[in-house]
């Protein structure tokens, strides 16, 4: 099973570096995960806006990590590697993270954060840019990826 999630993956990563890298923002998949944390949003945004503390929000299928304030590189085990970087930061409210490298599809990260008096309500949104036979595989893997990240960073700030 493994063999045959790595094989599609090496074809998908051919396929695309063929492709123009073009998002089709309405056409993503999008999954979300969404958590309250007992702290304020400066905080909070203060954690996320730096890429050294990701590592930290990652499952232990994360190989090679390696990362600056605005950006990280690593290895899924036995996929794909990664290079992502933060493009936009709204302070207290806000961060965009995008690959700076071709990735296996495209796709975004976000961080978005609301003051709820002395709480913070944090959404995480990954979208993905996948097709069909990709929806079928790599959507329960990201959804428990959002939902990995979100749980982490309630238990570290708390």
């Amino acid at each position: 099973m493994i063999e045959l999630f790595h094989n599609i993956f090496v074809n998908l990563i051919n396929h695309s570096l063929n492709q123009p890298n073009q998002l089709k923002y309405n056409n993503m998949t999008t999954f979300e995960s969404k958590v309250n944390i007992n702290k304020p949003a400066n905080e909070v945004y203060q954690f996320l806006a730096d890429m050294n503390n990701h590592q930290q929000l990652m499952p232990d299928n994360i190989q090679d990590w390696s990362s600056t304030t605005d950006e990280a590189r690593f290895g899924i085990q036995n996929m794909a590697k990664l290079a992502l970087r933060i493009d936009n930061r709204i302070e207290n409210t806000e961060i965009n993270i995008i690959p700076f490298e071709k990735p296996p599809f495209d796709l975004e990260l976000k961080w978005a954060l609301s003051a709820a008096g002395s709480s913070t309500e944090v959404i995480f949104t990954i979208a993905a840019d996948l097709n069909m036979m990709m929806k079928m595989l790599a959507s329960g893997p990201l959804q428990k990826l959002a939902d990995h990240e979100t749980q982490k960073l309630a238990e570290l700030l708390s």
